[in-house]
């Protein structure tokens, strides 16, 4: 075989040594046997008679040297030699000072166990027109002879465990155009004079521990194609001048503390194919001009502290499979055209209420977006929006907010509270949407607003005969919820405002987001989440006792605060003082005293006639609030006590 020059047997299943004898093949040109399956120790010194040898591959083996000083030392007479890789054998413990004195321009040596540093000496190979030691375990710094590499086009040292600072000789190598330092141990700051690196195209610092800012003058490397500083801790504003660099293909600042918003110029990378900004600390919103960059495959902005609405820009955009919106702020509708159409879920979780397509799982945008303008109110619970289904009928959507536990189950209870539920003095409820990350009750609207806002309106007085028709519907809504369904149902925090009004004034209950099911035969359960104060029954407020008699109580200080005007939680109830024993103190000669002033003035003349049943009602009222449960009144002789009131006032025709 003295006359072979070439010997390709590559990309088979060859196992066993390779054969001595080839090595003397002293016209051999090119050494061909990777990705294969050979085993056993390459000679040390055979090399040596390989004068005419230009490339030997022996990648993706299982070979052994024995000693690599002395195997790149028998190298050293191949001064023809131009490709070398030993890439995925186990042929090198560390990398000899010898190497230096090899003339290859192309030399990989990738996942071969490397160990230790990389010597000096690799600064002589100045011929060098990549160098890849890519997934060994080196784990010292970066050589600054490095330098001497004039001519290195590529230089790939990603997946070591190399130490020290991305060191400023890398920006001597003019020639520098693909730099890949991922997965090491790099740390300090990305220096200034990367900036001076024209001939950058690919660059790579990914998972270090480099925590400067990113150097400016990096956003004037105009030709640059990839650029991933990914799972670092840069810190600063995200840069305006990103928009520079318009031949930009790949993308990735994700896992660092980057802040501020996002520059409306990004959208100036019209070639721009991936996108990852993820896991920074960015805010404001999402530029509608990200719908120019027309070339985008994956956009990916989870994990940020974004807010307003997604863009309908987005649409626009064909190339788009990958879409990651999760964690942040976003609320409003989810576009549903274009690349949208393929989104799963999990490319919206933990945001704001969103709404949109109901594979989504968040509910159906009749609230137009969830705009502060349809905004109704926001209570304990989270808020409550107007809204409008398709065939026109107006809605309200109730958002709970999930930021705490006892709030997210505050949906559970209204679910199962409401579900088998109709009365015409409850709020209905259309429909429900529930996720890990979204919840919301669709119900019916209410025009009128709560009672509450009514009460207390600086434009509005409610009639005496409103507000009698108010309680007695209420009371019809308790006497259903305690006695007119399969399992009695305990509202737990009865109050003005969760009283709602239709646009007849017909009064609706609302908010069941704390009620209590009773099981068959239970009188009374207990609860860790109490009423709101003023009017919860006392033994529900020391003991969290739970029963029907818990919503009279509460019943009769509604019933006392729709006729005086005044909270149980006034600043005039303190010390001994409370709103019951201030009514109860009136009775039966100073009800002028604490009626409603404004109420008062509407009646005029016909007050002395009105103070009669005055009298009753509040002596009705406290009968609800004795403070033993079974000392209450029931709501069915509430309820006629308080139509036999109606009906007298009705036949008078005085009022």
């Amino acid at each position: 075989m003295t006359n072979l020059q070439y010997l390709h047997l590559d990309h088979n299943n060859f196992v066993g040594n390779i054969p001595s004898s080839i090595f003397n093949s002293s016209n051999l040109i090119q050494f061909q046997l990777s990705v294969n399956a050979f085993s056993g120790t390459l000679p040390n010194i055979d090399f040596g008679d390989l004068v005419l040898l230009e490339l030997f591959h022996i990648y993706n083996n299982n070979l052994t040297i024995e000693d690599s000083h002395q195997f790149f030392t028998s190298l050293t007479n191949c001064r023809h030699l131009k490709y070398l890789d030993l890439s995925g054998n186990h042929v090198l413990p560390n990398l000899p000072k010898s190497i230096g004195n090899i003339t290859s321009e192309f030399f990989r040596a990738q996942s071969c166990g490397i160990e230790g540093n990389i010597p000096v000496e690799v600064g002589n190979m100045s011929n060098l027109l990549l160098l890849s030691l890519y997934d060994n375990n080196i784990n010292e710094p970066i050589p600054h002879s490095l330098k001497g590499l004039e001519k290195l086009q590529v230089l790939s040292l990603a997946y070591n465990a190399l130490k020290g600072s991305f060191i400023d000789e890398l920006c001597l190598i003019k020639s520098l155009g693909e730099l890949y330092l991922e997965n090491n141990k790099l740390s300090g700051v990305l220096p200034t004079c990367s900036g001076n690196m024209t001939s950058l195209r690919k660059l790579n610092v990914g998972s270090n521990n480099l925590n400067s800012k990113i150097p400016t003058s990096l956003w004037g490397l105009t030709d640059i194609l990839m650029l991933d500083l990914s799972s670092n801790a840069f810190i600063g504003d995200f840069p305006p001048d990103i928009g520079n660099l318009r031949e930009l293909v790949i993308l990735d600042l994700s896992r660092n503390q980057i802040s501020s918003n996002i520059p409306t110029t990004i959208s100036s990378l019209q070639n721009l194919q991936n996108l990852s900004l993820a896991h920074n600390k960015l805010n404001g919103s999402i530029p509608t001009s990200l719908g120019e960059m027309v070339s985008l495959i994956s956009l990916d902005l989870s994990q940020n502290m974004l807010a307003g609405v997604i863009p309908k820009s987005l649409e626009s955009l064909l190339y788009l499979q990958n879409i990651n919106f999760s964690y942040n702020r976003l609320q409003g509708e989810i576009p549903d055209g274009g690349p949208f159409k393929n989104c799963t879920t999990q490319s919206f979780m933990h945001n704001g209420p969103l709404c949109g397509n109901i594979r989504l799982q968040v509910p159906p945008c009749a609230t137009n977006g969830f705009n502060e303008r349809k905004l109704l109110g926001r209570g304990s619970f989270g808020s409550v929006y107007q809204g409008e289904l398709p065939d026109g009928e107006i809605i309200a959507v109730k958002v709970f907010d999930l930021q705490s536990e006892a709030k997210s189950k505050s949906f559970d209870a209204e679910c199962n509270a409401m579900r088998n539920l109709r009365h015409r003095n409850l709020v209905k409820i259309i429909s429900s949407c529930s996720n890990l990350d979204f919840k919301s009750l669709v119900m019916e609207f209410m025009s009128n607003g709560s009672v509450d806002s009514w009460l207390y309106s600086n434009n509005y007085c409610l009639s005496f005969l409103q507000r009698l028709n108010i309680m007695i519907d209420v009371a019809s809504a308790l006497k259903y919820l305690h006695h007119g369904s399969s399992m009695p149902v305990v509202h737990c925090d009865l109050k003005p405002s969760n009283v709602m009004l239709d646009e007849n004034m017909v009064a609706r209950v609302s908010d069941f987001g704390i009620a209590k099911l009773m099981d068959e035969g239970q009188s009374k359960t207990h609860t860790q989440t109490l009423a709101t104060i003023g009017y919860l029954a006392p033994k529900c407020g020391t003991k969290g006792i739970v029963s029907v008699k818990g919503d009279i109580y509460s019943y009769g200080i509604m019933l006392m605060e729709i006729f005086t005007r005044r909270k149980p939680t006034d600043d005039i109830f303190v010390a001994e003082l409370s709103l019951k024993t201030w009514i109860s103190e009136s009775l039966p000669n100073s009800i002028m005293e604490v009626l409603d002033s404004n109420l008062v003035q509407q009646i005029g003349e016909q007050i002395d006639d009105i103070l009669i049943y005055m009298s009753s009602i509040f002596g009705l009222a406290l009968n609800c609030c004795e403070d033993s449960p079974e000392a209450r009144i029931n709501i069915a002789d509430v309820i006629a006590s308080l139509i036999k009131i109606k009906t007298l006032i009705l036949s008078a025709s005085r009022v």
